[in-house]
């Protein structure tokens, strides 16, 4: 699991140069409505707090069966100031921003393959073998 974690940090870090980061649920809701086949991962995160939110758990739900039906891999972190560090706030506003859901997509260059991507596919198929839908995913500092 270690090792998901370093592909995941990678991984933002190098969507986020590619401009190929979306974040926020509204965001990332608006994205797979409109371009589904240009996402290649999720992120879903949550803290302690947003535990008790209904609406935000409804939202997680509906993206995780919208991901399964659309065969994008799905994760969960559990610790949002980390990813906060590591995607920082909003290049246009400066401002914080909602980082509970996160897509990776396809950047318009052709044969992009990214290694961390790949690892990261490969080990959720691996926990979908254990019946680990969607595995959760420990940041390394």
């Amino acid at each position: 699991v270690q090792g998901a974690g370093k592909a995941l940090h990678e991984l933002l870090l190098s969507a986020q140069r590619r401009s190929c980061l979306t974040a926020g649920v509204y965001e990332s809701a608006k994205l797979m409505n409109v371009d589904s086949d240009n996402v290649a991962f999720c992120v879903l995160a949550t803290d302690e707090e947003d535990e008790g939110d209904i609406a935000l758990q409804i939202h997680f739900t509906l993206i995780q069966a919208f991901c399964c039906e659309n065969d994008i891999d799905v994760v969960r972190v559990n610790d949002v100031p980390k990813l906060a560090a590591i995607v920082g706030p909003s290049e246009e506003s400066g401002e914080p921003r909602d980082l509970h859901c996160i897509l990776i997509t396809n950047p318009n260059e052709d044969g992009w393959k990214n290694p961390d991507l790949e690892k990261l596919n490969y080990f959720c198929e691996e926990r979908r073998n254990v019946n680990d839908w969607v595995p959760t995913i420990i940041l390394s500092e």
